[in-house]
């Protein structure tokens, strides 16, 4: 098997079908309209394909200049414990840093913090800066 990265965004439909591998969309109920706008936003993605099939991606918002925050850091169940990952989190901190971005952070999956963590990647202190909104159960629908 051959992995081949690029950093060309992925098809919509490919997108939301690796998208739709880790759950999160019970939560945040997206059209794969939706999540071609929010990879269109962004500054730096890398995808991951075996033949046609997208089996990973990850991508970059950033300020370009003092914060990027990297987001969506997929890999295809199937494909997991490969190195897809690493080698997707690598592009995308390479691309952080020879873009001087001062402040990298994640949005990390829960029980994932240990995988990031080998890539240099360290959990926030309790007391760091730094909150989330919390939307109550149910308040957000689908955009359509």
């Amino acid at each position: 098997m051959i992995i081949e990265y690029t950093t060309v965004a992925p098809a919509k439909d490919h997108y939301f079908t690796l998208f739709e591998t880790t759950g999160w969309n019970r939560e945040f109920l997206v059209s794969p309209d939706d999540l071609a706008m929010a990879v269109a936003n962004s500054q730096y993605v890398v995808a991951a394909y075996d033949g046609e099939k997208l089996i990973g991606f990850g991508r970059v918002v950033t300020d370009g200049v003092l914060h990027a925050m990297l987001y969506d850091m997929i890999v295809h169940p199937d494909y997991q414990g490969r190195g897809i990952g690493t080698t997707i989190l690598g592009m995308l901190v390479k691309w952080c840093n020879e873009a001087h971005i001062r402040d990298i952070q994640l949005f990390c999956a829960r029980g994932k913090s240990a995988f990031y963590g080998k890539s240099g990647f360290n959990p926030r202190p309790g007391d760091a800066p730094g909150m989330s909104y919390m939307r109550q159960k149910g308040a957000l629908k689908p955009r359509r």
